[in-house]
């Protein structure tokens, strides 16, 4: 009796003290997670991200750089992690790929997060070393099937939306290309500036100065319509290459069961960052398109995607875990 009694209290006590504490949300520090390692896509919009939303929310928003299994060792530690608003995710695109590819994934994607708020669109590109002598898409291809095999593309990690990127690209060429995976996109774009690897598909973002400089030649984007940030450089769409299409998406999202007030301020101020002119003018100079959903459309959006990319993975087949 004295048990039940004490468990009626405790439950009582959680009931009344966890909707309180959700309303003063936040009085401590935010760990902000990207499940990457530095200097990629994902550091690019979280960084200057957790810098305007540390001064909206009145806390200091830390990034932690996770990396590894395609982003799952990241994911992994918010979906376990408590469900208070403090541990949070800043997730991409690679989520939804991996419950495809991945049959023994250690979290359900659609149940153990919550979606809080959706940041921006990325367009990816085509970049090769100068030195490959292509100076289009349509070069490209000659030289893939005049030489198949023996030109390597890197991405990030088996399925990432870099390789999946480039899978699609061999399927609708015909051409047979290598792939090569890395720890994240800095180390691919390394490789390509010096001449270890030949191309790659990569969020624009962390390879833009790289083209600018000349270290890389830009021969497509991957969305339908020409990159802001890439004026110059062709769809591959226009490049002949009918329909291709890829995105990145970035956004944040935290364990499952977060409370209502948590998710509404947290979606508040990130759509507050993501209105702001100077975010927009920074993520469009990256070639990425800021965008405002509520959780409810983000959470759809997810699972779209799950959908869509399930179908691409198919060209790959899943992973080995």
């Amino acid at each position: 009796m004295k048990f039940a009694m004490s468990a009626f209290a405790a439950a009582v006590l959680l009931a009344v003290t966890a909707p309180a504490s959700a309303q003063t949300f936040p009085n401590k520090p935010i760990r902000l997670i990207i499940p990457f390692a530095a200097g990629g896509g994902a550091d690019a919009v979280g960084r200057p991200l957790a810098q305007r939303l540390s001064e909206i929310l009145g806390q200091q928003v830390v990034i932690d750089n996770r990396g590894g299994a395609n982003g799952n060792i990241g994911a992994e530690e918010v979906a376990r992690a408590t469900p208070d608003g403090y541990t949070l995710l800043l997730a991409n695109s690679s989520l939804p790929i991996s419950v495809s590819l991945y049959p023994k994934l250690p979290f359900n994607v659609e149940k153990d997060f919550t979606p809080v708020a959706l940041v921006s669109i990325s367009a990816s590109v085509l970049g090769v070393n100068p030195d490959l002598g292509v100076n289009s898409v349509a070069d490209l291809i000659a030289l893939a099937k005049k030489q198949p095999g023996k030109l390597g593309f890197g991405s990030s990690g088996h399925g990432s939306t870099m390789h999946l990127a480039g899978e699609l690209f061999k399927s609708m060429t015909k051409t047979e290309l290598t792939h090569v995976p890395y720890r994240g996109a800095g180390p691919v774009i390394s490789d390509v500036i010096a001449g270890h690897m030949q191309l790659v598909f990569v969020n624009i973002p962390p390879i833009l100065s790289n083209i600018q400089a000349g270290k890389i030649r830009a021969l497509g984007v991957t969305t339908l319509t020409r990159s802001a940030a890439l004026p110059d450089v062709p769809t591959l769409d226009e490049a002949g290459l009918k329909g291709f299409e890829s995105t990145t998406w970035y956004g944040i999202l935290g364990p499952a069961n977060l409370p209502q007030p948590v998710i509404e301020k947290l979606n508040a101020a990130v759509a507050q960052v993501v209105r702001n002119e100077d975010f927009r003018k920074l993520m469009h100079s990256l070639g990425s398109e800021p965008t405002v959903k509520s959780p409810a459309e983000f959470a759809t959006y997810i699972k779209d995607d799950i959908k869509s990319w399930g179908n691409v993975v198919k060209l790959v087949g899943p992973a080995q875990n």
